[in-house]
């Protein structure tokens, strides 16, 4: 099978890897991975896989399926053309927006899968097919690959915890503006390590703030790294706001603090104030509600966590193409198009 993987922002990497992994175990698989030089300048893999930053070469290549966890991919590109996400936030709108870019969906649990499936009715040209979220393969083989840096941190300090704060960058909806005085106080009274892991498009004004505050704290750390998930691994605790990492978060069975975020259903503590800040850490630590609250979270957002999504997505486009065949392209009305074309340009047939 010919297989695109769709790489159109860096957060793309971590989530699309898993699926070449996958076809390297399996074999019989020709990859290509389109990477996009205008938000991708510096690709991590150009060493290890196969690559490319043009869209004609995609189209001449001619991929029998496409991964993308993105929002839209060209409708040109031949191939069955498969949605599977950038995260776990349904609180934000534009997850359940329909774009008709995409012939089946790949949804990371019942919940999603549900939701999904409602959409496809009322839509009736897409599927659905729930495979989990191959970001938790990499997860799931690198459990305890960072306990050594882990221990060195907590010796390093003298402390007994690593606490995370990861915020999203959405000016609407980051923390940032509010915690810097509430992450102070936190890191000089509590037996903890405080990491702070900011997203790539984060606003350079609030990365010059915080790297200030690190290099006034001695146990506040900045960490300047390609993936947030490493630190995710080696973390006790996670502060954050209206953020998809929430969610991955709670999927390892870890408590999470949030201000105000944006969620109509919290599974986690939630401050109103960031002068609640120490105390929604002990309450996190010692409340038995929010240990509920996160096995729900498991059961219903991702139950998948068993290392195998690369392989239950490829054959998942395998059994597509088996009912439908090979698509020449998705059909779309003329706005559609447009932004296809507009985001992506045009390509030789």
């Amino acid at each position: 099978m010919r297989i695109c993987l769709f790489c159109e922002h860096k957060y793309a990497v971590d989530i699309l890897r898993p699926i070449q992994v996958a076809s390297d175990k399996e074999g019989g698989n020709d990859i290509l991975w389109f990477v996009d030089s205008r938000h991708i300048p510096d690709f991590p893999l150009k060493d290890e896989v196969r690559y490319t930053n043009s869209i004609q070469e995609v189209y001449d290549f001619s991929p029998e399926a496409s991964f993308c966890p993105g929002n839209i991919m060209p409708y040109y590109l031949p191939g069955v053309k498969i949605e599977i996400f950038h995260g776990y936030a349904a609180e934000k709108k534009d997850h359940w927006v329909i774009r008709r870019y995409f012939d089946t969906y790949f949804t990371q649990g019942p919940f999603f899968t549900k939701g999904f499936e409602r959409l496809s009715r009322r839509y009736k040209d897409f599927e659905v097919l729930e495979t989990g979220w191959p970001r938790q393969d990499w997860i799931f083989s690198n459990l305890h690959a960072f306990d050594a840096q882990r221990e060195q941190y907590l010796t390093r300090y003298g402390k007994s915890r690593i606490v995370l704060y990861a915020p999203t960058f959405s000016p609407s909806l980051t923390s940032l503006p509010y915690m810097m005085d509430a992450l102070r106080e936190f890191a000089q009274k509590e037996d903890a390590v405080l990491l702070l892991k900011f997203h790539p498009l984060t606003a350079k004004r609030h990365i010059d703030e915080y790297k200030r505050l690190a290099s006034e704290v001695e146990n506040i750390i900045w960490i300047d790294d390609f993936t947030v998930t490493k630190y995710m691994l080696m973390s006790d605790v996670m502060i954050s706001d209206t953020s998809s990492t929430i969610y991955e978060f709670l999927l390892l069975d870890k408590p999470v603090i949030t201000l105000r975020a944006v969620a109509k259903e919290r599974y986690w503590r939630d401050m109103k104030n960031p002068a609640e800040l120490r105390q929604a850490y002990q309450d996190v630590l010692n409340d038995d509600q929010y240990t509920q609250l996160r096995r729900w979270v498991i059961d219903n957002y991702d139950p998948h966590l068993d290392g195998r999504v690369g392989e239950r997505m490829l054959e998942g486009a395998r059994d597509y193409i088996r009912r439908h065949g090979v698509p020449k392209y998705r059909k779309l009305n003329l706005w559609r198009v447009y932004t296809s074309i507009k985001t992506f340009g045009r390509v030789k047939r």
